[in-house]
């Protein structure tokens, strides 16, 4: 069965979706950042069959989410995160706070993120750009932008 494409669909959520939509990529991001960059250290993580894992590396490489570096002659490689993969993290922390606020159960948040600039334990709060003010699903309007579908 070929997997739906959603790159050139005029939706931002989609194209998203295209990059990281499968549910094995944004673990393999998340490993990635909290410095797990070989290929043995994220199977063994996530206990992924080699070959899914060979899979999501390579389309993360390919659209520019991971970069590959060689550490050894053989050659063998690890997994960083470019520029575009830090920004999908930043997303993830996002989903954190939705699961940590609806789905850790009485037990609490399995991880803690403390902000470097501050030295405190905080959550992610996507402020506006402009004013500076928390943004909610309630109080944002949806507009046509440039790109819009005609």
């Amino acid at each position: 069965m070929q997997r739906t494409q959603f790159g050139d669909m005029s939706c931002s959520i989609a194209r998203t979706l295209d990059v990281i939509g499968e549910p094995w990529s944004p673990l393999v991001l998340r490993d990635v950042w909290v410095g797990m960059t070989r290929f043995e250290q994220i199977q063994s993580d996530l206990g992924i069959s080699r070959k899914v894992l060979t899979e999501r590396l390579h389309h993360l490489v390919e659209q520019g989410v991971l970069e590959r570096r060689p550490y050894d002659a053989r050659p063998r490689y690890e997994y960083h995160l470019t520029e575009k993969g830090t920004e999908l993290v930043e997303m993830l922390m996002v989903m954190v706070k939705w699961g940590d606020r609806w789905l850790a159960g009485p037990a609490g948040p399995p991880v803690l993120y403390r902000h470097r600039a501050c030295g405190e334990i905080a959550e992610v709060d996507p402020r506006c750009s402009s004013c500076g003010e928390p943004m909610h699903a309630d109080d944002v309007d949806l507009l046509p932008g440039p790109g819009a579908a005609g």
